[in-house]
């Protein structure tokens, strides 16, 4: 049982330690060497030209990784590229570079960042450059200095903005929304009522009158009654003198049928 507990013991010493170590080790950076590379980046793109710049961004990767290595600046192409057009935003918006300060060290576990205030033709601002743990750099990043009144005008003019945006849309939906009452219409135009086509649908022409039936001609009355007269005679055993035929209906019950 001691011999567990001091076992434990001693494997919970041995991982407090390399804990201890592995806080402690933390990567050293030449900061003399970092501000070489910041030097020579700051001094190279004030001093190019758009024209310049549009030559590294034409050229291609292989060629610009080989230029970049023979500058002796440890920087990817990519990163180049990207640092190139951040120095160009922080021109639009600080002005011309006019020169640098002193640079600041401050390192952390996964890299290190150099920064140092600049001067500029429109307004100050802070340079930094970002490296990895193998003192690669990554990164530049140009930061204009506001006064409080700037700070305040911007939020302002974003406030202002923003409203105004939200406004426009508002005021549109409603005018959408005003529109809806014109469904109803539109829908009677494009369909009518049964009643509506019925009136309007042309009255059907009338039915030509059914000619009434022609007068039986008399001379076959006349003989359709001697007939009849012979035939009542003959069952009577007279002759047809003694009685007139002077009409013939049919009964609706006739038992000869």
């Amino acid at each position: 049982m001691k011999k567990k507990i001091s076992l434990l013991g001693l494997v919970l010493i041995l991982v407090l330690g390399f804990t201890g170590c592995s806080k402690s080790d933390t990567t050293e950076y030449d900061q003399t060497a970092l501000e070489q590379y910041a030097d020579f980046i700051v001094q190279n793109f004030s001093a190019m030209s758009e024209a310049d710049f549009e030559d590294f961004t034409e050229m291609s990767e292989l060629e610009l990784d080989l230029t970049l290595l023979n500058t002796g600046v440890p920087v990817s192409g990519e990163n180049f590229l990207t640092m190139i057009d951040a120095w160009k935003a922080g021109q639009d918006e600080c002005g011309t570079f006019v020169s640098l300060g002193e640079y600041t060290l401050e390192t952390a576990n996964d890299g290190a960042t150099l920064s140092a205030e600049a001067d500029f033709e429109d307004k100050d601002g802070t340079i930094e450059f970002a490296f990895d743990e193998g003192m690669n750099m990554e990164s530049i990043t140009v930061s204009a200095h506001y006064s409080t009144g700037e700070i305040l005008e911007k939020a302002a003019l974003n406030t202002i903005l923003g409203m105004g945006t939200v406004f426009v849309v508002l005021i549109f939906i409603s005018f959408i929304i005003s529109l809806f009452k014109l469904i109803p219409v539109i829908e009677k135009k494009f369909k009518k009522s049964p009643k509506t086509e019925a009136a309007a649908a042309p009255a059907p022409a009338p039915a030509a009158p059914i000619p009434a039936p022609a007068a039986a001609d008399e001379t076959d009355d006349g003989e359709l009654a001697a007939v009849i007269a012979a035939a009542v005679a003959a069952a009577e055993g007279t002759s047809t003198d003694g009685f007139i035929v002077r009409s013939i209906k049919r009964r609706k019950s006739n038992k000869w049928n």
